[in-house]
């Protein structure tokens, strides 16, 4: 069989496995290693063994994952998400779909401590979905909400998929959570605005409830301070360059900890349990690191990442015609696997490709342009029915809701999704204007 041959046998086998259901790290690392004993036979793919695992795992760039997943844990578990929603309702839940509004700025503002889509929807969801439906809200405009703001987990920095794409594509952290920073300002915005719409067509799934004195409402905000606080020394620190985001990640802990603490959330039980539920995350995160790294190699091997991105520069296709494939490429899959999953199994095969084309900018530019559009596009995956996984997320918490109403509930958040990556590529400045202000 010829390399190319092999490679598609590769493919289709763990897209099968995949469906089988079986662990997607599993999946990548058995038809990685079956891959790489075809093609190079088993004493290389052993001498490779013996030293991947700890060459991987010995970066100091991966140490930023736990440190931001055991931030989020904390945050979880001292009762943030809760002070956050009702911050937000104080001020926006007066209107009508205020409720579901605060919803997406509450997902908006937990996201940026967690960093992953899943536990936003899912932490949010245990707080404000209840909340929704005691106020009148239909199940469609709940659910719908909350998958969808759920997705700011993913690009609203600091984000574990983003650091992922960082390192994939070996570059710059910070540059990176900088240019995801006005798409997910629009995402945020553009949320609110579909609602807004949802309820002027259907008033009663949204109604209005009374608002708050403005003295209640100034008074919410002392619940939030440390929020504030974590977000702007993590952020700010790691922007200014005060410190890597390794140390950012390791302050946010501290400050997130300490609070939780002094609040009296936290207790030493609880952040021995937050421990173990990072290492467990951490660890199934690394495996499908090395799942897909193995792939990767295997996939190398055959030289059709190589092959592929030579063809796309010199077959003369338009760039956007090639973007536009890769665009619907991963809103298919974006609704059977998982963005960590997905963006480490097709950004070494991609990135080559889209990095051989000429859009009109420098490489840097367009790395992080390509590496934000991927993002939006998982999270448009991921609320895409009929298997977008955020959906079935918010079904599990709330069965007694009709999955057609859910889906229902998520098509204006679509539509929105996919005018905001018709901006972003109509506009790339968006993705990098910020960069080049504060990173130069």
């Amino acid at each position: 069989m010829s390399p190319v041959e092999i490679s598609i046998i590769m493919v289709v086998v763990l897209l099968a496995l995949i469906f089988l259901r079986m662990p997607i790290a599993l999946a990548m690392a058995i038809v990685g290693a079956g891959g790489y004993v075809v093609l190079s036979g088993w004493l290389p793919l052993s001498a490779y063994l013996k030293t991947a695992i700890v060459d991987k795992y010995i970066s100091y760039d991966l140490a930023v994952i736990p440190l931001f997943i055991l931030m989020g844990q904390i945050a979880t578990r001292t009762g943030i998400s809760r002070a956050i929603f009702t911050a937000s309702n104080a001020w926006l839940g007066h209107w009508r779909g205020g409720l579901a509004m605060a919803s997406v700025a509450g997902c908006a503002a937990f996201g940026s401590i967690c960093g992953s889509s899943i536990a936003t929807a899912t932490t949010m969801g245990r707080v404000a979905l209840p909340e929704m439906r005691r106020h009148g809200y239909s199940g469609a405009l709940g659910a719908g909400t909350l998958a969808a703001g759920g997705t700011l987990g993913i690009l609203i920095p600091p984000s574990v998929v983003l650091i992922i794409y960082a390192l994939l594509t070996e570059q710059n952290i910070v540059k990176l959570f900088l240019a995801a920073t006005i798409p997910g300002l629009l995402a945020i915005l553009g949320f609110i605005l579909a609602i807004g719409v949802y309820v002027r067509l259907f008033p009663d799934e949204g109604p209005a409830h009374p608002g708050l004195p403005i003295r209640e409402r100034i008074r919410s905000l002392g619940g939030i301070w440390h929020v504030a606080l974590v977000f702007i020394a993590v952020l700010g620190g790691i922007y200014g360059g005060v410190f890597t985001p390794a140390e950012g990640a390791s302050v946010g802990v501290v400050l997130i900890a300490l609070t939780g603490f002094l609040m009296r959330s936290l207790s030493i039980k609880s952040l021995f349990d937050c421990v173990i539920e990072t290492a467990g995350t951490t660890a199934m995160i690394f495996a499908i690191i090395f799942g897909a790294d193995l792939f990767n190699v295997a996939l190398a091997l055959t030289r059709v990442p190589t092959m592929a991105a030579e063809w796309v520069g010199t077959a003369g296709i338009a760039p956007m015609t090639v973007l536009m494939v890769v665009i619907l490429f991963y809103i298919v899959m974006g609704c059977i696997m998982d963005s960590l999953s997905m963006i480490l199994l097709t950004v070494p095969v991609f990135f080559p490709a889209f990095m051989a084309m000429d859009f009109g900018m420098d490489p840097t530019h367009q790395a992080l342009w390509f590496g934000i559009i991927t993002l939006i596009v998982v999270e448009l995956g991921m609320i895409t029915p009929p298997v977008g996984l955020n959906l079935f997320m918010i079904s599990a918490m709330a069965p007694d809701i009709p999955t057609q109403k859910i889906f229902r509930g998520a098509v204006p958040f679509l539509l929105v999704e996919c005018l905001r990556i018709a901006i972003i590529v109509a506009f790339p400045a968006l993705t990098f204007w910020l960069v080049d202000i504060v990173a130069g």
